[in-house]
């Protein structure tokens, strides 16, 4: 496996990423590092983060696709991305639900590539108010 490039914009859109309690789309992560790059470039260093597995795609209710910091990731290892994720209508956070793991057992016959699976509703933040 090659060594992937570390430029300055691949780091600053991992270190957003990564500092994020909540997953980002790629116009919020375009905005905070705004100036580094273009929105092509975002979107490209936002497929090596996945392809890499330091971050994993998340799609919204909507279509939206978010991304997150990988919390089981490691280097060079499959994995699936096989938790909940929460999306609440009140103020759009996404959220990894980590604890919540969802096993999915298919016919042999059935390979998963991906796993999408987001509940939507009202966030404990959000019901307070």
């Amino acid at each position: 496996m090659s060594n992937p490039r570390n430029t300055k914009a691949k780091q600053a859109v991992l270190n957003e990423i990564n500092q994020s309690s909540f997953a980002l789309s790629q116009p919020e992560i375009f905005d905070r590092v705004q100036g580094m790059c273009d929105r092509v470039t975002v979107y490209r260093i936002l497929d090596r983060l996945v392809t890499e597995n330091k971050i994993h795609k998340i799609v919204n209710v909507d279509g939206t696709i978010n991304y997150a910091r990988c919390i089981r990731c490691n280097d060079g290892y499959e994995h699936a991305h096989d938790h909940l994720h929460f999306s609440c209508i009140t103020c759009k956070k996404i959220e990894c639900l980590e604890e919540h793991l969802i096993h999915v057992k298919l016919p042999n016959t059935y390979q998963i590539k991906e796993l999408f699976l987001t509940i939507s509703g009202i966030c404990p933040s959000c019901s307070l108010s």
